[in-house]
């Protein structure tokens, strides 16, 4: 049997300043999500490594977004990561593909998400004909908070001894969270 098609198709555009390579390395390192993009990855956990290239490499994620609900999820790299991007897929909580691009255009790059996923929480998936704009806002605020998160990590490996400022944290706190 088909799985169905996705609830939510989001195309997400960031800018920032940088190199793809500088992209490519901090978006490559899904262990590294918690510090840098705190508002939204609250704990990530290697679960395959796969091929040397990356391929196959999966991970499983805790997360949360400006609505007062987590989301566990697996992750899995489809397609290798390249000068123009990667996929990848989900399940768990969420179900989809995803898929990242990137395009130097001078100083900054810009990186283009294109999130095409249906909620598989039991609530999540049965409020969603109710819920669908808190949803969107949901996914519209951690995207942004992603943005502003990479250009200051992309800042902090620049200049390590710069006094960047941290990233922007959860909106709630979380029984016996360490955040």
């Amino acid at each position: 049997m088909p799985s169905p098609p996705p609830a939510y198709c989001f195309v997400t555009v960031w800018r920032v300043p940088g190199t793809i390579a500088e992209v490519q390395a901090v978006l490559s390192d899904s262990a590294a999500l918690p510090r840098w993009w705190p508002a939204v990855y609250l704990d990530v956990v290697p679960v395959a490594d796969g091929e040397p290239d990356g391929l196959g490499r999966t991970v499983e994620l805790f997360t949360t977004g400006w609505l007062p609900y987590t989301l566990r999820w697996t992750l899995r790299i489809t397609e290798t990561m390249t000068d123009t991007g990667f996929a990848l897929a989900a399940v768990g909580d969420l179900v989809g593909t995803g898929r990242w691009t990137f395009v130097q255009e001078g100083p900054e790059v810009v990186i283009t998400y294109d999130w095409q996923v249906r909620a598989a929480k039991p609530l999540l998936a049965r409020l969603s004909w109710l819920l669908r704009p808190a949803f969107e806002a949901n996914h519209r605020w951690a995207m942004a908070r992603g943005e502003e998160s990479l250009a200051l990590e992309l800042r902090r490996r620049r200049d390590p001894a710069a006094d960047v400022p941290r990233p922007p944290g959860p909106t709630f706190r979380r029984a016996g969270s360490a955040r």
